[in-house]
């Protein structure tokens, strides 16, 4: 009876969900085979695939696409359909350890919540594992020569993605080698990972202007907000995203909280969804509060300097 019930609640145990994380082309898939070993995974998540014992077993690789922004949407799981399909895939085989591959922590979070995963409990970033000089070379691999890794067996690759395969990877690693970049171990297995590259990295990669972000985000606030007025609209970039910071002035009398609240979430939604690009942060500035007299005469007040930070997802 005791051996039953502990089979039950083994089989109910929540998945333990891993997360390695870096910007695009710094290794990560290449790096990833070596981070299950250390920590007993079997399965990974990988630019929209879902792979257990080197094997594919549901999702579609962002690899096939024909542009790098459909190529991120798919890496999101941002259709319905696919995320679904992963998501039934999972709870069947009821997978214990899993580790989410993605550009940033939102990222990896953003995939967890999609698939009905718990969110991570340990995020690893590609600089705990990967020297500056191999980081360095998976970029130049990346931009230069358009080489992309599949952490798969190439036969698999073959099967499902002929016209994108380009070659096969061997590489052996160490038990504990990948914990501490700097430390060399024994080697004791080797592993077999797949070279592809995909159309939209033969075409060049699409970067988006902060003229461009600035433009759209207007056009959401139209959108969602037709009495607020943007006064200006920043942009900023770093590794784990775009951060904007928009300034506006809003009616007197508006519901501040749940106005600025819906405002934030529109903007952010509305350009990942249309763009792929994540954006950590809107951080929207409430500069003046315009008033109407009697004679419809516009005043202003400035007495309100409230700041709002977007919520994390």
């Amino acid at each position: 009876m005791a051996d039953l019930i502990k089979n039950i609640a083994q089989k109910f145990k929540p998945v333990m969900v891993y997360a390695l994380v870096g910007e695009s082309g710094t290794g990560k898939s290449y790096r990833s085979k070596g981070l299950m070993e250390q920590y007993g995974i079997r399965a990974i998540i990988d630019d929209g695939l879902l792979i257990q014992d080197d094997k594919i077993i549901a999702g579609r690789s962002a690899k096939r696409e024909k542009t790098y922004m459909g190529a991120v949407r798919v890496a999101l799981f941002d259709d319905k359909e696919h995320r679904d399909s992963v998501a039934k895939i999972l709870r069947k085989t009821h997978i214990k350890k899993i580790l989410l591959i993605g550009t940033s922590e939102k990222m990896v979070t953003k995939i967890a919540m999609r698939l009905q995963l718990p969110q991570p409990q340990k995020i690893i970033h590609i600089e705990d594992i990967s020297s500056a000089e191999d980081i360095e070379k998976a970029q130049k691999s990346r931009h230069v020569e358009g080489k992309h890794v599949i952490p798969v067996p190439s036969i698999e690759v073959k099967q499902k993605y002929p016209t994108i395969f380009s070659n096969s990877l061997h590489d052996l690693i160490g038990k504990s080698s990948f914990l501490f970049k700097n430390k060399k171990n024994k080697v004791t297995k080797m592993i077999e990972k797949s070279i592809v590259q995909p159309e939209f990295s033969k075409k060049g990669r699409i970067e988006i202007s902060e003229a461009a972000l600035t433009q759209m985000t207007m056009h959401c606030v139209s959108e969602c907000s037709p009495d607020v007025k943007v006064k200006k609209i920043s942009v900023k970039k770093d590794n784990r995203g775009y951060k904007l910071i928009v300034t506006i002035d809003v009616p007197f009398g508006t519901q501040l909280t749940g106005k600025v609240h819906k405002l934030q979430q529109y903007i952010i939604d509305k350009i990942e969804s249309f763009t792929g690009i994540l954006i950590e942060d809107v951080n929207i500035i409430i500069d003046k509060i315009s008033m109407e007299n009697r004679e419809s005469k516009p005043k202003t007040s400035n007495d309100f300097g409230v700041k709002l930070k977007a919520p994390k997802k």
